[in-house]
């Protein structure tokens, strides 16, 4: 198995720290300081102009984290719809701005969907439902994204059914819109809700997965621990990545930023990571 490359996401006053290490090779940078309240209503033109000075000489392939606090991409509410949707024309235009060529978004299901995804949604079911929903929420969004080469990936949060966002995926059918798995979030699904592996995620994503958060936990909460310090089966992990085709940005995303050496040294170890 060949090892793969990984970078990081970051917010823009860490780059700094790590810059050798993502600049000299070439690697993954996400950025976050987009997803963080407020950011991409009152101060994108701030965080643009503070993250374009610190990618000054960046090569590698380059994507921002996307709001998402209180906002949900597939609301029903219309008037709400507006709303969310302007957050996010903000978004992909912050994108644009600092050259990023992904933005991720979070996935709109939770167990609810899963355990009522056949109960009173009628003959197009509960994912057709919700992807009339994510169109009006976000529909003008995709347009802009695509005009400016941006692919929104949709990251797994409360999904139990792996399948379940590339279901949404296909029925959206945008070149724009994508796949995101977060193994930190899969893992918290593997444990604690009887969800498949953390592999079985990335394979059945296919060829719609663009994008990894890489981050370990003990299966019990949101950690975002260095690889190693938790449970997830990396071999597997990995193996699963090297089958993918479609090459996906691959960020270590950990809680603290500090720990990037430490896992990125776990991994490395393993023969999985360069």
């Amino acid at each position: 198995m060949t090892p793969l490359k990984i970078g990081a996401a970051l917010l823009t006053k860490d780059i700094a720290s790590h810059r050798d290490w993502l600049f000299d090779a070439n690697r993954d940078l996400e950025i976050q300081d987009f997803c963080l309240p407020g950011v991409v209503s009152d101060g994108w033109d701030e965080a643009v102009a503070q993250a374009k000075a610190a990618l000054d000489g960046f090569q590698g392939r380059l994507g921002i984290h996307g709001p998402f606090w209180g906002l949900d991409v597939a609301n029903p509410d219309r008037d709400m719809a507006k709303v969310i949707g302007g957050k996010y024309l903000r978004a992909v235009e912050s994108a644009a701005a600092i050259g990023a060529t992904q933005m991720v978004i979070h996935s709109p299901f939770d167990n609810w969907h899963e355990f009522n995804r056949f109960n009173g949604f009628g003959p197009g079911g509960m994912v057709a439902k919700v992807a009339d929903d994510f169109r009006a929420v976000m529909g003008p969004a995709l347009t802009l994204a695509t005009e400016h080469g941006v692919t929104l990936v949709v990251e797994n949060i409360k999904d139990i059914t792996p399948s379940i966002r590339r279901e949404l995926v296909e029925a959206i059918g945008s070149p724009a819109l994508a796949l995101s798995i977060d193994t930190g979030h899969a893992q918290v699904a593997s444990r604690a809700s009887n969800a498949p592996p953390v592999d079985v995620y990335l394979r059945d994503a296919g060829a719609l997965l663009r994008h990894v958060h890489l981050q370990d936990n003990d299966g019990f909460a949101d950690r975002h621990w260095a690889p190693g310090e938790g449970h997830i089966e990396w071999v597997e992990v990995f193996r699963a990545l090297a089958d993918c085709e479609s090459a996906p940005h691959l960020v270590l995303e950990l809680r603290r930023p500090g720990d990037i050496p430490q896992g990125f040294a776990h991994l490395k170890g393993l023969g999985l990571a360069v």
